[in-house]
């Protein structure tokens, strides 16, 4: 079930971009999980950096410029989606804010509903409220400036190191029965996503629907697990990856 009940951050006490911090656990030592063997090109191994916002570009993150300035930004469905993402960002030096998105009827405010028809029964029990959406977005930053002039042609040859993944997790990471499923833009080049997971060690299949892609396989989830790192605290542990049935 969807939990949307966390109290989100004010946009005018959102903490400022702050320098990267070192991982505590150097490549190739036990990780915190019972002396585990923490994976190459884990999000635990690996510094962040603001190239990782190509996790975010990988699914339905969308990429803007202004002047020798550019942004990512993001819609996610939970609020703990927005404390966790707003985190991540800020450790990778880059400021931060969100807003809520509104939904159709409330952009359209003039928009008539269809009259029911003379023999149509009308019911008194109000419609139930969609469920809130955010969009996570950045500062317009010279930081992302080298992403920005690589994008959309480096999607071609993406590399989806544990970071990136761990931001694309964050962003729109949901478990299935059976496996777990990461959000698409129908729009972009899907061919080239499923390429780059692949190459993780991540192979899938693209819904139906090219909304989603859902990977599956004990071995897999496994590994997404391994690249993605320790759950983040705001996160319910049954929506990131290990908290998945197999």
């Amino acid at each position: 079930m969807t939990e949307t009940g966390w109290p989100l951050i004010p946009r005018e006490t959102l903490p400022p971009p702050v320098p990267v911090e070192r991982r505590p656990h150097q490549r190739g030592t036990p990780g915190r999980a019972g002396g585990r063997q923490l994976p190459m090109f884990g999000a635990e191994t690996i510094e962040p950096s603001p190239a990782d916002l190509a996790g975010l570009l990988a699914g339905p993150g969308q990429l803007g410029r202004m002047g020798g300035t550019a942004r990512v930004s993001v819609i996610v469905d939970d609020a703990w989606r927005v404390h966790v993402l707003v985190a991540e960002l800020v450790a990778r030096g880059l400021a931060a804010t969100w807003a809520p998105v509104l939904h159709d009827h409330d952009q359209d405010p003039l928009s008539v509903r269809p009259e029911p028809a003379p023999d149509e029964e009308i019911s008194d029990t109000p419609e139930e409220p969609p469920p809130p959406r955010f969009e996570v977005r950045t500062a317009y930053s010279r930081r992302l400036n080298a992403l920005a002039a690589a994008w959309p042609a480096a999607a071609a040859q993406l590399f989806l190191s544990g970071p990136r993944l761990r931001l694309w997790v964050a962003a729109t990471g949901y478990p299935r029965p059976g496996g777990y499923r990461l959000g698409l833009d129908p729009a972009k080049d899907l061919a080239a996503v499923d390429s780059a997971l692949i190459r993780a060690g991540l192979a899938g299949r693209v819904s139906e629907d090219k909304r989603s892609y859902v990977i599956a396989g004990r071995r897999r989830l496994t590994r997404l697990a391994e690249l993605v790192g320790e759950r983040p605290e705001a996160a319910p542990a049954e929506f990131w990856p290990g908290g998945a049935a197999a």
